[in-house]
Order: C-alpha cells, then sequence, then structure tokens
C-alpha cells in the first residue's frame, strides 16, 4: 500500500461526504462508539487551540517531552503536501510520520464503520487519529483543534492533561463569529472541568477575559502569559520565566519574536500537564524544534534555482489577519539581519479576509505577486486577489504559477529594484490598471 493509495481512499469519502465544515459532536461521537470509543484509551493529551500559533507550539511541545526521553503522538492539520503528515506516531528516539500500509487500514476500518452515513472528512479523519494513537503504546499525545473548539471533532476528549489556547484573533467569521471574544469562547468550548489550562499570548484583552472567565467557571486552573509566566529576549537569548524562576536557553529554531510567545506557551503547558521539564530538556528543545512550512528558509531545490542570485526564499502558510502581522515582524526581523527588498509570492482560499492580511505589508513589500491555489476549489481567482492587494496599498499583478512570479522576479531583478515586466513602463501601467478595474469590480472592491 502507497500513499497514494491512503490519498486516495481520503478523495473517495470526499465524494461521498463533500461538506468541509458542519461543526457538531454528534456524528464524530456516533461513530467512535462504533470503533469502540479509541479516544478514551489515549495517553495523557495535550489539547490545543486558537487562531494561530497552534502548529508551533505543538512543535515545541513535541520537543521539549521528546528532549525529556519521551514518546510523543502528533495530531496537527492541515498538511503541507502528503494527508499522513498530519499523524506523528511516537518510537523511542524520536516519532514518525504514520506509514503509508497503517494509515490506509485505518481509514478504510473508519470508513466502514461510519457506514455512509452523512459525516464529514476532518471528522473522519480525527477518528483515524484516535485509531492510531490507541493501538500504538506512547506517553503523552499532543492533539490540535482543527477549527474553533467546542464542536471541534478532536473535543471529544474528556480529561486532557491540560488544554493550551493561543492567541485568538478574527479568521472563520462564518462559523465562529464576527467579534475576538465570540472567537475566544469558541475556543474555550475545549476547557474540561478541574483541568488545567494555559492562556497564551493573546492580541486582545477581551479575548484574554473570555478565556479566564470559562476557565474559572469550570473551576480548571490556569496560567496566564504575561501574568504567571513569560518569555523575552536577553542578550540574544530567550528568558523563560514562571513561578519556578528563570531558564536562561539558546533563541529558538523557528525564526519569528512571536515564536518566544509560542515556546512559553508549550513550556507552561509540558509543565501543567505534569512532565517534569527542566533547563537541560528545554535548551535541547529550544535547538531541536522543526515545524516545516511556518518561517522556513528554502535552501535548496528547483524554485531556489529560479529564484535571483542572493534572494533567500522563505515559506509561510500563514493567511489570517494576525498570521499576517506576526509575519510582517519575522520579515523586519530578517532586514534587519540583511537588508533586502521584499516581494510576496502569495495564493489564499477565499474564506480568508484578503485585504486585512495585506495590511500588514504595506511600506515593506515592494511588490506582490498573487496565483492561484491550484489544489483547492474555494481559491481566490489572482486577478481579484491582485485586486484585494491593491486595495490594501501594495503594488501586485496576477500570475499564472509561483514559478512564473519567481522567473518575473529573475528577469526583472535590477540592483535591489523591482521591475514587474519587461515592457515598457506606460504599456505596463496601463495594462495592469485595466486588469486592476476589472478584478476590482469582481471582487466587490469598487
Amino acid at each position: 500500500m502507497t500513499t497514494n493509495e491512503a490519498e486516495r481512499e481520503i478523495e473517495r469519502l470526499m465524494t461521498l461526504h463533500p461538506k468541509g465544515y458542519d461543526l457538531s459532536l454528534g456524528r464524530i461521537r456516533r461513530l467512535l462508539d462504533r470503533l469502540g470509543n479509541p479516544e478514551q484509551r489515549l495517553p495523557p493529551v495535550i489539547h490545543i487551540a486558537g487562531t494561530n500559533g497552534k502548529g508551533s507550539t505543538a512543535a515545541f511541545s513535541r520537543a521539549l517531552l521528546e528532549a525529556a526521553g519521551l514518546t510523543v503522538h502528533v495530531h496537527t492539520s492541515p498538511h503541507l503536501v502528503h494527508w499522513n503528515e498530519r499523524y506523528r506516531i511516537g518510537q523511542p528516539g524520536g516519532g514518525k510520520l504514520v506509514d503509508d500500509k497503517t494509515f490506509t487500514n485505518a481509514i478504510k476500518r473508519v470508513g466502514e464503520a461510519n457506514a455512509g452515513e452523512p459525516i464529514t472528512v476532518f471528522e473522519i479523519l480525527t477518528a483515524v487519529g484516535f485509531i492510531l494513537f490507541s493501538e500504538h503504546p506512547a506517553d503523552v499525545a499532543i492533539i490540535e483543534v482543527g477549527l474553533g473548539g467546542r464542536f471541534d471533532a478532536t473535543n471529544v476528549i474528556e480529561r486532557p492533561a491540560v488544554t493550551a489556547i493561543l492567541p485568538v484573533s478574527l479568521d472563520h467569521e462564518a462559523f465562529l463569529g464576527d467579534r475576538v471574544e465570540l472567537i475566544a469562547a469558541e475556543k474555550a468550548g475545549i476547557i474540561k472541568r478541574g483541568c488545567p489550562v494555559v492562556v497564551g499570548a493573546q492580541e486582545s484583552d477581551a479575548a484574554r477575559d473570555v478565556i479566564i472567565d470559562t476557565a474559572e467557571r469550570l473551576g480548571a486552573p490556569y496560567q496566564v502569559y504575561g501574568q504567571d509566566f513569560i518569555a523575552f529576549e536577553e542578550n540574544g537569548r530567550l528568558i523563560y520565566q514562571d513561578e519556578d524562576g528563570l531558564m536562561d536557553l539558546p533563541q529558538p529554531r523557528l525564526p519569528g519574536r512571536h515564536q518566544f510567545a509560542n515556546a512559553a506557551a508549550a513550556i507552561a503547558a509540558v509543565k501543567s500537564a505534569g512532565f517534569d521539564i527542566g533547563q537541560d530538556e528545554a535548551e535541547i528543545a529550544m535547538q531541536s524544534v522543526e515545524w516545516p512550512g511556518r518561517m522556513q528558509r528554502l535552501l535548496k531545490g528547483r524554485l531556489v534555482d529560479l529564484a535571483p542570485e542572493g534572494a533567500e526564499l522563505w515559506v509561510d502558510g500563514g493567511h489570517n489577519p494576525g498570521a499576517g502581522t506576526v509575519i510582517a515582524e519575522a520579515m523586519a526581523e530578517q532586514e534587519e539581519r540583511v537588508s533586502r527588498p521584499l516581494v510576496m509570492i502569495c495564493g489564499m482560499i477565499n474564506t480568508k479576509d484578503q485585504t486585512n492580511f495585506f495590511r500588514s505589508f504595506v511600506g515593506m513589500a515592494r511588490h506582490v505577486y498573487t496565483v492561484p491555489v491550484s489544489m483547492s476549489e474555494a481559491s481566490v481567482p489572482n486577478d481579484v486577489l491582485a485586486a484585494h492587494a491593491i486595495n490594501a496599498g501594495l503594488s501586485a499583478e496576477p500570475v499564472a504559477t509561483v514559478e512564473n512570479a519567481l522567473r518575473l522576479l529573475h528577469d526583472g531583478w535590477n540592483e535591489g529594484e523591482i521591475a514587474p515586466r519587461s515592457a515598457g513602463p506606460e504599456r505596463l501601467a496601463a495594462e495592469i490598471a485595466a486588469l486592476m478595474q476589472k478584478a476590482r469590480r469582481k471582487a466587490g472592491l469598487s
């Protein structure tokens, strides 16, 4: 069996159950009951919610626990390339992604148990994770919420060792609400009576207060970033502080100042879950942590070869205004290190706030190339996305692919100045203006 076979099975299930989001716990509970309730046979669970920072905090938590010699299951979403990236099976010496045969078998078993009844594919995949983690021994399981929290399929875990809620901001408003306090209430829905809670760095007092109020109502002991624990930079090091004292640590491998807060939340969560983490384990974790697709610099490969000589190619999957802010801050840090013009290549889906994502880069990004997301039916057309970037105050133009954008950038690179095309400036300006006016009308921006 191959990963392709597993992916074909998932695609088959998607044709039977095409609805992407339908927030409810009834279907997943029915399915898990048929499977013998594997969610009740898991090792201690670290349950992580939040708009941004979930994956990075999961990565830090895994690095901390593995540095302590523990075996760690990890379930995250979405994946970058292959579906089995969502499931890391804990093993001595470090976990591995689920192998193709085991993955395919679990998908088929869950599909058969569902027997064609209405369900979402995410619910099926969550049940797959519970099957995998219940049948492979490990010391701890890290489980990331998919969407929201209260009605997320992962929220059938009755007694997590700790619940961590990372920064909450506007995203998925159609499902979670159009105010940050409403979204925070949905995220706080994973808090369980009497179970410890770690509140990560929040962008607003309203979100933090909702989470704390929920914890207090449920009698759940809580720790809050900035009050009970904190991280800051000092002399090029990460200083973590809580009631137990200070840890003087190397800067995390994951770039960006925002990762200090994510690392702090992970340390607090792992300790709150009852695991003994000290200076030595934390130091190893800061240097070993990895999380692909989050401020990741590409060092080799076809795309790097297409980029202009001397350019750096960075990849990040952030897609909401809060993520835009931290990406912009991280790129500003890179600008302080080595001054280079910033050019963005961006594709997005239609559930995202495209204009406000781009606003974080005004005054920083020299130009934006917008591309379609080829694997998603929800992709924003590249001309419409360019219109949103322009509406945010950026220079932008649509192109067909990432490769095309890099070729244009390579051809137009001239002593740090961006010239999008080699055509005459008057003709180019007229063509882009006409295209953008059409796209703006299409996007409802004029």
